[in-house]
C-alpha cells in the first residue's frame, strides 16, 4: 500500500477507529517508496497510518520495495518485537503464534547471503519452540507471512509463477533453505503473502499437489497449509492480471483493490474475508471463507492420525 492510490487506507483507518481491529499486519511495500524524494515519501506514509498505529499494534515485514540502502528506511521506522532490524520475528496474540519473514533476503544477495540461513535456521528453531506440546495447546494456530508468494496464477514472471519458487524449493541447483518444507513439516496452518498486486485463495497445498481435507470440506482439517496473497490495498503501480487459465490449486481470486480480515474464533476455528474497496463508498466482501482444525501440529502426524 502506498501514499498515492491508497485505496483501502481510509477503510482502515474508519474500521481501526471503530474498534474492529486488534491489529493489523502489512506484508510488505510501503509508501512507493520510503526512501523516495529523501525519505520525504515515507515520512508521509507514516503520517497517513498514524490513526492506525497509534491505536494497535501495526505488524509488517519486508518487501522488495524496501530495499534501498539495505532496507534502512523499514529498519528505522518501525520496532517490531524480538528483533534488532524487523526483518524476522514472532510474536503471540491469543490463541495464534504469527511469524513474520524476509523473502526479500534471497533476491538482494548484494546485501550478504549469510542473512538466508540465519533467518533460516532462526525459523526452524522457533518452529520447533512453537510445537513443543505446551506451547501447541496454548497457542495452536501457526500463521506465517512474508512478502514474496510461493504460489500465484499471475500473468507476469515473478518468482512466484516459476515451478520451482526460489521461496518454496530454495536456491537455484542445491534447493538450499527452500520454505515449504518447513510449513509443511511444522504445521503452519496459514501463510499470507503479497507482492502480487491481486488476491488469490489457494487450496490448501504442499509440492504442488492439493491436499484438502475431504472434497466437500476443504478446509476442514486441511492436510496441508493454506496460502493467501492478499497484495491489493491499493498503489501507485496499479493491479496485476491473472494469467488466461486458472490452476486446479487456486480456488478464489479477484483483482479488486482491498484488504483481507482473520478471525481467530478459537482453537478449532479461524474466519477470513476479502474486502473489495472498488466502490468507494461501500467495502464489499467478495470472498468469505472458514479454516476448521480439530488437530494441529506437523501435517505428517495430522494425516497420519486420520
Amino acid at each position: 500500500m502506498g501514499n498515492a492510490n491508497a485505496q483501502s487506507l481510509p477503510f482502515l483507518q474508519e474500521e481501526t477507529q471503530r474498534g474492529d481491529y486488534d491489529a493489523i499486519i502489512h506484508v510488505g511495500d510501503f509508501a512507493y517508496d520510503m526512501d523516495s524524494d529523501n525519505a520525504k515519501v515515507g515520512d508521509e506514509f507514516m503520517r497517513q497510518i498514524q490513526s492506525i498505529a497509534a491505536y494497535v499494534p501495526y505488524m509488517v515485514c519486508a518487501g522488495n520495495h524496501e530495499q534501498q540502502y539495505n532496507f534502512s528506511n523499514y529498519k528505522n521506522r518501525f520496532t517490531m518485537p524480538h528483533s534488532d532490524d524487523n526483518m524476522f520475528f514472532s510474536y503471540n496474540i491469543g490463541p495464534v503464534h504469527f511469524i513474520s519473514i524476509s523473502t526479500e533476503f534471497y533476491f538482494f544477495l548484494q546485501y550478504g547471503f549469510k542473512q538466508i540461513p540465519t533467518q533460516y535456521d532462526w525459523l526452524v528453531k522457533d518452529l520447533k519452540e512453537a510445537n513443543r506440546i505446551e506451547n501447541r495447546i496454548k497457542r495452536p494456530w501457526i500463521v506465517l507471512y512474508g512478502h514474496r508468494p510461493m504460489y500465484c496464477s499471475n500473468n507476469d514472471t515473478d518468482d512466484c509463477t516459476k515451478l520451482n519458487s526460489v521461496i518454496r524449493v530454495g536456491l537455484p541447483i542445491l534447493h538450499w533453505f527452500g520454505l515449504e518444507d518447513l510449513l509443511y513439516d511444522y504445521g503452519v496452518d496459514l501463510a499470507f503473502w503479497a507482492h502480487e498486486h491481486s488476491y488469490e485463495r489457494l487450496y490448501p497445498i504442499y509440492n504442488l499437489q492439493i491436499m484438502k481435507g475431504s472434497s466437500y470440506a476443504p478446509y476442514t482439517n486441511p492436510k496441508a497449509s493454506v496460502h493467501v496473497t492478499t497484495g491489493s490495498a491499493g498503489c501507485e503501480e496499479d493491479h496485476d492480471p491473472f494469467g488466461t487459465s486458472k490452476p486446479e490449486w487456486t480456488a478464489f481470486r479477484s483483482m479488486d483493490y482491498g484488504f483481507t480480515r482473520l478471525n481467530v474464533y478459537n482453537s478449532t476455528h479461524v474466519h477470513i474475508q476479502q474486502i473489495s474497496v472498488d466502490n468507494p463508498t461501500e467495502a464489499v466482501v467478495i470472498d468469505d471463507f472458514w479454516i476448521i482444525s480439530y488437530d494441529h501440529g506437523p501435517f505428517a502426524a495430522r494425516a497420519y492420525n486420520e
